[in-house]
């Protein structure tokens, strides 16, 4: 089973998901996904973590795929849990491709995706009807081997979408730059989301052209999500999560 984790509120995790863990074997989880997820498996699972963070991975992709079909081979039932949604950059497609070559049978447990509801705690809409009809998902690091970007820079910059990139922050002087040349006003409304939904939560906005500016002023770093569009104006509005007056901070029982 592929299970999308959720953005990090264990909250919006799906009851099929947590079915699912309660009767698995083997759960092979991500750096994303909260630990928390974990008290669902049962006492007698195999727990093993195999995450990807920003140049440090516990294991390359082809060796998760490779362990996916080891476990499944023993006639083990696998939860494969993975950060956000398994097939929105989370290269779920890559595993369950594994999975078919090798002949064994999976299904995909859809997850609620950080692009969705980072910005959402946030207090950004991603769509309104006084702002914008469409949204486009991007990634902001492709894979290097790759010999020319998938990106068309001037539809990004000249569509009306509101744009979320994942996996940005390195690239986003380069992100801000190409989309200012493509065409995009650098007044244009842009915000950072930081590990959203989480109790690590925390958002900055401005505009595109001092975005990178503020990402280090403020400290953001990866996992942080790129907001950018008209709906960002909102954030000052709607934003809800950020409001609430434990957040971020620590309790102590003794």
């Amino acid at each position: 089973y592929l299970i999308g984790a959720g953005p990090g509120d264990p909250g919006l995790f799906t009851l099929k998901g947590k079915w699912i863990l309660e009767h698995a074997d083997v759960v092979i989880y991500d750096y994303l996904a909260n630990e928390r997820l974990l008290e669902f498996a049962r006492p007698d699972a195999e727990i093993i973590y195999a995450g990807k963070k920003g140049g440090d991975h516990t294991m390359p992709q082809h060796a998760i795929n490779a362990l996916i079909v080891e476990k499944a081979r023993e006639n083990k039932t696998v939860a494969r849990l993975k950060g956000g949604d398994p097939y929105m950059f989370g290269r779920g497609g890559e595993e369950a491709e594994a999975g078919i070559e090798a002949g064994i049978p999976f299904e995909v447990v859809p997850g609620v995706t950080s692009a969705v509801a980072g910005p959402a705690y946030a207090g950004i809409p991603l769509t309104h009807r006084a702002f914008v009809s469409s949204v486009c998902f991007a990634t902001g690091h492709e894979d290097p081997t790759k010999p020319e970007t998938m990106h068309d820079w001037k539809a990004l910059a000249q569509g009306r979408s509101t744009l979320v990139f994942f996996m940005g922050m390195k690239n986003l002087p380069e992100i801000s730059r190409k989309l200012m040349e493509a065409g995009m006003p650098g007044d244009t409304p842009a915000a950072l989301v930081h590990w959203g939904t989480t109790d690590r939560h925390r958002s900055v906005t401005g505009v595109l052209a001092s975005l990178p500016a503020l990402a280090v002023e403020h400290g953001f770093a990866a996992p942080s999500l790129i907001v950018i569009g008209q709906v960002v104006s909102l954030h000052d509005k709607l934003g809800w999560y950020e409001q609430k007056p434990l957040l971020g901070k620590s309790v102590v029982v003794t």
